[in-house]
């Protein structure tokens, strides 16, 4: 079995993750993207646009500038915003380049570096695993609204209620790989 680096199973996560939140959002209604169970809590809207925000502001100039950009607004990305889908998706889609596009400037080499946020020092590695449980929090709360809208029209994103068995027996029949 082929070895992977620290860089490329960090790609692949957030790869993952990011898979997650599109196949949640793809069963909603539009007006289902901006559904909250309260006022304090984020819609599927208000959280991808945090994400965006956070995205360019931590992975622009990711080495070489605080992640906590200037012109970053990052109060305003919790107004409900009423954005169409392709906006909503044009926002999700740039903040996910803006991470992908940083990540395959950086080496190995790289991974021991000191870079800033918000003026706390973090190496390298550091900030990707911060972001690694940033980002999947946010995709989870993503899901959870997503089934509470759906209920039992959801199409599981993981292993169905009541299915482990045949979904173990499924994997297993496979032999490894």
């Amino acid at each position: 079995m082929e070895t992977l680096n620290y860089l490329s199973s960090a790609k692949r996560q957030f790869l993952y993750y990011k898979s997650l939140g599109e196949k949640a959002m793809e069963q909603l209604k539009d007006e289902e993207l901006y559904w909250q169970p309260n006022e304090e809590s984020n819609s599927i809207v208000t959280i991808v646009q945090h994400m965006w925000g956070n995205m360019l502001s931590r992975w622009t100039d990711f080495l070489s500038t605080d992640g906590e950009k200037p012109w970053r607004q990052r109060d305003a990305e919790f107004d409900n915003e009423k954005l169409d889908r392709e906006t909503i998706l044009k926002k999700w889609n740039d903040g996910w380049k803006c991470l992908f596009d940083a990540l395959d400037s950086i080496t190995d080499a790289d991974l021991n570096k000191v870079v800033l946020i918000r003026n706390e020092e973090h190496t390298v590695l550091e900030a990707i695993n911060r972001q690694l449980a940033h980002y999947p929090y946010h995709v989870g709360q993503m899901i959870y609204i997503a089934k509470i809208c759906r209920n039992d029209g959801w199409k599981s994103l993981s292993i169905p209620k009541n299915k482990t068995a045949e979904f173990n027996a499924e994997m297993f029949a496979k032999g490894k790989q």
